[in-house]
């Protein structure tokens, strides 16, 4: 198996997070990406705006390498890593994805109908992308953290809030995926 041309199976990947999070248990940290944009923002200044964002941004640099190490990770993975931009999926969910108008399901990991430029230019969209990005945020902050945070780091502490936060995030998924994004597309 060439690992460098292929996805990592479970059995190097999942070690490998688990050693991750086994070094941050350790350090007394905690990992989560919505924590670097509060952090981002205080950097910004926005403490000045809202109470939320008056803390020691300071303490919190080493997460920013974090996301500095995902930008990174991701950039080189898709430029140096992947063979190719298919993706491994069903045909059943190809032909689900062609009905509502996705005509490049199973070839790219980012469909050109909800990621190209053109998107920004169609008001439905735009409308889509800030409500579906204040949500987020909105859930983020209400369930005191981000899928990440939650399902990596919060699971491997053995948080019970997080795993109903985790369960929310599967179940609204679904809901979404099921029900809602049939109907807007």
């Amino acid at each position: 198996m060439n690992l460098i041309l292929e996805p990592w199976p479970w059995y190097i990947s999942g070690p490998l997070i688990a050693l991750t999070m086994a070094i941050l248990i350790l350090m007394g940290k905690r990992f989560g990406m919505s924590s670097n944009l509060r952090t981002l923002c205080a950097i910004g200044g926005a403490g000045k705006l809202a109470g939320f964002f008056k803390f020691d941004w300071k303490a919190q640099r080493w997460n920013l390498l974090v996301a500095l190490g995902v930008l990174i990770g991701g950039f080189i993975a898709q430029n140096f890593l992947s063979p190719n931009d298919a993706v491994a999926i069903s045909e059943n969910t190809i032909t689900k994805l062609n009905t509502l108008g996705f005509k490049d399901g199973g070839q790219a990991y980012m469909p050109q109908a909800l990621f190209e430029n053109k998107v920004f230019s169609n008001p439905k969209n735009l409308v889509l992308l800030i409500l579906g990005g204040f949500l987020v945020g909105f859930g983020a902050r209400y369930a005191g953290g981000c899928t990440s945070g939650h399902a990596i780091s919060g699971l491997s502490n053995l948080q019970l809030p997080s795993l109903i936060a985790v369960i929310g995030f599967f179940v609204g998924g679904l809901i979404m995926t099921h029900l809602i994004f049939p109907i807007l597309f």
